[in-house]
């Protein structure tokens, strides 16, 4: 990986492996390696097989250290504040568990979130009896109002006689793909005396990342194929065990004695913190993806030109393809609903966009004419799931592409990604299918 960046768009194809046939746009949800990436995790995986006690051992805890430095510098955070998790679910899931909620002390959370972290508040709580409050709203909203409700949340719950102990949001929502406000909201949760827990799933490479500006409590972001879990010193005393339980497991003063790390040399010098060791070794587990995350930033720098090149790519393609899919549909792109004429939207600073489909949802609070827009067609709530879930088998099936399809408020909408290897002649061709199969909709070929 050495020489001049590869230009941005179609000739940076090279690097990947995809089908020519197949047109990857959502890798929001799904991405994949770069060639040297792939082959900088194959080379360890090797390493692995060849000698597999020194491996783990001894040079895996090298390997992992020098990862964590590469991460850190990227969040402009210390490495014993970062460690690796399998992905960013776990990473809140840890969280949550360690931070051993009482039944006085309440979550704040956000709607919309995403699923799987919903998911795992409820199951914490079916094991721990404590309260969780949701924010709840729909887009488009303007932060003021956001704000308020947040707050509003805080006061109600206080007034129940409960502690806001935590309040988990994104750094970038999932569905639908906008930018949240999560600087203020950190800033509202440290002047409310409330440890804020960000999902940043899509944070590290979409936006710049500053952990010492921020100051969250704690801060999760997908690496594609792992997650780094940032954890100031001043929190770390919190988090005693991993998800699941394993070697580096910190008993409370009261509890038995545990066995020592089969890994544990007691000769050895300590030159960890107990966070770190924790994070360590997790079991026996493939942490291949960990360990090449300097080979993902270097191809970043060298193939990509480095994060501020790829960030402005990514925003600026992704938002000019949404301009290009809404005109398309003859709809709009999801912002902030109180913009001036010329005002840049914060929702939109960020590679994941949402475009309106001109499909329409009938409710009790909406029905058939009475729309801010005239759809193409109105649905009946049945009809809804059936419709969204049919373009995207057709995408999949016909068209050697995807997009997440969802409803969001009464209209159907799509999510788009802007990545170095897209063009804005890629979001225009999509948003020519997409009218074509918002037009079959309308059709009711959906219910063939």
């Amino acid at each position: 990986m050495t020489g001049q960046p590869t230009p941005f768009g179609k000739p940076m194809l090279k690097h990947w492996m995809f089908d020519p046939a197949y047109k990857n746009l959502n890798h929001g949800s799904f991405g994949a390696h770069p060639i040297p990436v792939k082959e900088a995790q194959r080379a360890f995986l090797d390493i692995a097989d060849v000698r597999p006690d020194p491996y783990i051992r001894r040079y895996h805890a090298e390997y992992l250290d020098e990862a964590r430095e590469a991460v850190a510098k990227v969040l402009n955070a210390q490495r014993d504040e970062c460690v690796f998790v399998k992905n960013a679910t776990t990473g809140v899931s840890t969280v949550l568990y360690n931070l051993a909620f009482q039944p006085d002390e309440a979550l704040i959370y956000f709607e919309p979130v995403y699923g799987a972290v919903e998911k795992g508040v409820v199951s914490l709580q079916e094991h721990s009896s404590f309260p969780s409050k949701k924010v709840s709203f729909q887009y488009p909203i303007t932060e003021n109002e956001l704000e308020r409700r947040f707050r509003e949340v805080i006061r109600q719950t206080r007034e129940e006689g409960l502690k806001v102990r935590a309040s988990v949001f994104d750094a970038i929502v999932s569905n639908p793909g906008v930018r949240f406000p999560f600087e203020l909201i950190t800033a509202i949760c440290r002047e409310e005396g409330i440890l804020s827990v960000i999902d940043a799933a899509h944070g590290i490479g979409n936006i710049h990342l500053d952990m010492a500006k921020l100051q969250p409590d704690f801060f999760v972001s997908n690496c594609h194929n792992c997650a780094v879990l940032y954890t100031p010193r001043r929190n770390q005393h919190l988090i005693r065990s991993t998800v699941p339980t394993s070697w580096g497991f910190i008993p409370a003063p009261e509890s038995p004695e545990t066995l020592a790390s089969v890994l544990e040399d007691p000769n050895a010098p300590v030159t960890k913190t107990a966070f770190e060791q924790l994070f360590e070794f997790v079991a026996t587990s493939d942490d291949s993806a960990y360990i090449c995350v300097p080979a993902a930033l270097k191809f970043r720098a060298e193939v990509c030109g480095g994060e501020d090149a790829i960030i402005a790519y990514t925003h600026r393609v992704a938002n000019e393809g949404a301009d290009a899919v809404a005109a398309a549909l003859g709809t709009d792109v999801l912002q902030e609903p109180d913009l001036k004429p010329g005002q840049e939207s914060r929702m939109r600073q960020c590679a994941l966009t949402t475009v309106r489909l001109p499909i329409a949802v009938a409710t009790a609070e909406k029905e058939p004419g009475s729309f801010d827009h005239n759809p193409l067609v109105v649905l009946s709530e049945e009809e809804a799931p059936k419709a969204f879930s049919w373009i995207q088998t057709q995408l999949l099936d016909h068209h050697n592409t995807f997009l997440p399809v969802f409803r969001h408020g009464p209209w159907l909408w799509t999510r788009l990604s802007g990545q170095t290897y897209l063009e804005k002649s890629d979001f225009e061709s999509i948003g020519v299918v997409l009218r074509d199969l918002c037009e079959r909709v309308a059709k009711k070929e959906f219910k063939a």
